[in-house]
């Protein structure tokens, strides 16, 4: 779910144009639920095979994948690992949600109000073991990059990005900021939905006039994923709050120091290599066509269009060295 920090985080918008041969590293998990959430039925089944197992993930991360590199995008997708222990109470709170989701979706079904099923339907999306290694199996055949994190995907991203081995982290969540991402993409969903912003972590805090820590403050105030945060405040009361130096006035009954050190000293890890190499056919189309009853034409024209963008993107990265 991650804070929101919309309300005092400045956005500056951004064209594809600009994204043209930068790496990014894209939360992976914050991908494949939008897919599973938003590629669904007009009644809010999501795509399945014939063997009735979810595809709608496999379907968004091949065609969007596909697009981000026909725009000169070098995507990386980084997957969530083990959960830091404070996130447990968050998880069992999102099962619960989901839960009374289900139920609302299939009384909207049974009244015949489909626009609502499909509201709540989206609500519903649960990720097995299975669908996570068909997803990785899916970017090795396309050729794309991903990397396993040791905890939370968005501090891995983050590392990265401070690292130099990618330019900015891509997700709709705002915690890579407070993860130290020097630069944060929103908006690579290629929907109508999500305008494409940056946000720069310096011109955050030189504008608010904060260190990080004291950003991490915030959003611990507002809430993260990690804590449930301090009831009636939002982002403009817990900056006023940070600012004037007043979190002992606020109550807080949690332990704030555990929840800043998920953020400052995250699990990371260098043991990856970020290479994008040709796109398998044979396997894409056993995988997708013959597994899982995916259009053979449809995957071809992806593969094809893949395979070209990959080429120009590695013709690119050559003449940069002359």
């Amino acid at each position: 779910m991650g804070v929101n920090l919309r309300d005092i985080v400045p956005h500056e918008p951004l064209e594809f144009g600009d994204l043209k041969g930068k790496i990014i590293a894209i939360d992976a998990l914050n991908s494949l639920y939008q897919f599973l959430s938003i590629i669904r039925q007009p009644d809010g089944t999501p795509l399945m095979d014939s063997n009735g197992r979810i595809t709608s993930h496999l379907s968004g991360l091949l065609y969007r994948t596909t697009r981000l590199v026909e725009l000169g995008i070098k995507p990386i997708y980084v997957f969530d690992g083990e959960p830091p222990v404070l996130k447990k109470r968050e998880i069992e709170e999102r099962k619960e949600t989901k839960k009374e989701a289900e139920k609302e979706w299939q009384k909207a079904l049974s009244e015949g109000r489909l626009e609502d099923a499909k509201k709540f339907a989206g609500r519903t999306s649960r990720f097995t073991d299975e669908m996570l290694e068909d997803s990785k199996n899916l970017l090795g055949y396309m050729g794309i990059p991903y990397i396993q994190a040791p905890s939370e995907g968005e501090a891995q991203c983050a590392y990265m990005c401070g690292k130099g081995d990618a330019w900015a982290v891509g997700s709709q969540d705002y915690d890579a900021l407070l993860f130290g991402a020097p630069r944060l993409v929103k908006g690579l969903t290629l929907s109508g939905k999500f305008e494409l912003s940056i946000i720069y972590l310096d011109k955050v805090l030189n504008e608010l006039n904060l260190n990080r820590e004291k950003l991490i403050d915030i959003a611990i105030l507002v809430g993260t994923d990690f804590n449930e945060g301090v009831k009636g405040i939002g982002p403009k009361k817990a900056l006023k709050a940070v600012t004037e130096n007043r979190l002992e006035e606020l109550g807080i009954d949690f332990n704030i120091d555990a929840i800043r050190e998920v953020f400052l000293k995250p699990k990371i890890t260098d043991e990856y290599e970020v290479n994008w190499t040709e796109p398998d056919r044979n396997s894409l189309i056993e995988f997708l066509c013959k597994g899982h009853d995916f259009s053979e034409n449809r995957v071809e024209k992806a593969i094809n269009n893949l395979k070209k963008a990959l080429k120009e993107l590695s013709q690119r990265d050559l003449s940069a060295w002359f």
